[in-house]
């Protein structure tokens, strides 16, 4: 028989899925400027939010069949975000039972689609992104989107240029015709394409550790490396470049958590890096690092942080008034209602305890899922993965005390991609520990549970 030497035998294609239709997200949220939304529907939906409603309808009907690839079986961020839909439409109904104004109307159903779309999206993700080498195909989409906003605002910041001007696609109009740069001690306050500068910053803490998870899993796999390492920089750059408070905080809550679970050499070769890193951002923009030092130095008399702490007792006042379910979500807005600089504070008054308890533990069961494959994995890659995620997504709940991170479509978007991907990791890292119990089994134990498997219910087959 005639052998095919390797280097002819065509590489065998790969079928759109669920990681195709994500990494569609990917780029419709980060490069498209997220103040575009589409003319022609009556709600203000960008992009991203229409991608993320297709992915939702997707997952819905192949849930509907065996033969599409979608997981099936319960996990805990499946769990968490059926829980968080419920809370949401619960909210909703309790809200527009009794009478709204016609303003908090439209916005409680804009937010209502909004919130179905992040939760089918991260459903997504975590059901239909099937193996690691697709959800790094989606991390790396991810990572690169971040690398090319992060040029963006290195151009708005370096030279005042704003490249977003040229991103604006047919069938498009801005929601606001503010700048994406603004202003901040002498220096230029830059948000990329997102919404806002501290959004832009609390992005890149988002992405610098996945952009840095690939840098060392190339170079310890031998791997081209450079491209990896060039993104973390650029990434890098463009936290410095927002002039974010917040920014900082969320990169230190992703140290911490990093630190923990890293060997004593990279911790040390982080530290080397991130000295580095410094030095090289006092020369390309003097006098930025003594901004960010006086930013924490002058908290106490910074008017930022007295107007971030001066409406708690509206926020109480509000909050008393419809304690569990809240007045709405997207009901408290400006200039109608004073704004809250604040999640958590926003979340109580518009969803109630019960709200803000399910966002809350949204991000808390996608960290215990991201530690939990971390635990039961042997390849040093998926460990490092998880840990990775854990970290990225502490991130959320450090923002969510400092802005209304809820309320800026970019931040929130990836949050959901990343709680999903916690869930993907998880479900493939069970599924493997399952595979290896198995084949240490005895033969006869495997034929046994491969003919329970010939008889159950084909409603049940699905795992």
């Amino acid at each position: 028989m005639t052998t095919v030497p390797a280097d002819l035998v065509l590489p065998v294609r790969q079928r759109a899925d669920g990681a195709t239709l994500v990494c569609f997200f990917v780029a419709a949220l980060m490069i498209i400027p997220a103040r575009l939304v589409f003319r022609v529907l009556p709600l203000s939906i960008t992009p991203a939010n229409l991608v993320a409603l297709v992915a939702t309808l997707c997952w819905l009907c192949a849930h509907f069949t065996l033969t599409l690839g979608m997981a099936k079986g319960r996990t805990p961020v499946r769990t968490a975000l059926f829980v968080f839909v419920t809370a949401m439409v619960a909210t909703f109904g309790y809200a527009t039972y009794g009478y709204l104004p016609a303003d908090e109307l439209k916005l409680a159903d804009h937010a209502l689609i909004l919130l179905v779309a992040g939760a089918g999206l991260a459903l997504m993700v975590c059901d239909g992104v099937r193996g690691p080498e697709r959800l790094d195909l989606v991390l790396k989409a991810v990572v690169v989107a971040g690398a090319v906003i992060a040029v963006i605002g290195a151009c708005q910041f370096l030279f005042d240029l704003d490249l977003t001007r040229y991103l604006e696609l047919p069938g498009l109009r801005y929601t606001s015709e503010d700048g994406f740069v603004s202003e901040r001690s002498d220096f230029r306050r830059v948000a990329a394409t997102t919404g806002h500068p501290i959004e832009f910053g609390v992005v890149c803490a988002m992405l610098l550790p996945i952009a840095a998870h690939y840098g060392f899993q190339a170079r310890e796999r031998g791997a081209p490396a450079l491209r990896w390492w060039l993104c973390s920089a650029l990434i890098g750059m463009g936290l410095m470049f927002s002039v974010s408070r917040s920014a900082v905080l969320s990169l230190m809550g992703v140290a911490f958590v990093m630190f923990l679970g890293w060997p004593g050499r990279r911790r040390i070769q982080a530290l080397l890096v991130a000295l580095g890193f410094l030095a090289v951002m006092r020369f390309v923009a003097p006098g930025l690092i003594n901004t960010f030092y006086n930013l924490f130095a002058n908290a106490g008399t910074d008017d930022s942080v007295r107007y971030r702490t001066h409406d708690y007792a509206v926020a109480s006042y509000e909050v008393a008034k419809h304690l569990w379910l809240g007045r709405g979500a997207g009901t408290w807005y400006a200039p109608k209602h004073q704004v809250f600089d604040n999640q958590y504070l926003l979340s109580a008054v518009e969803t109630g305890l019960i709200g803000i308890a399910t966002v809350v533990a949204l991000f808390v069961c996608g960290i215990y899922s991201a530690l939990r494959a971390r635990h039961l994995s042997t390849d040093p890659g998926a460990r490092d993965l998880g840990l990775t995620l854990a970290a990225c997504l502490v991130v959320p709940l450090i923002g969510a005390a400092t802005f209304d991170l809820l309320s800026f479509a970019t931040v929130t978007g990836l949050s959901f991609l990343l709680v999903g991907a916690a869930g993907s990791l998880l479900r493939d890292a069970v599924e493997t520990a399952r595979r290896n119990r198995e084949s240490g089994t005895p033969w006869r134990a495997r034929v046994g549970e491969a003919a329970r498997d010939l008889i159950r219910r084909p409603g049940r087959a699905g795992g």
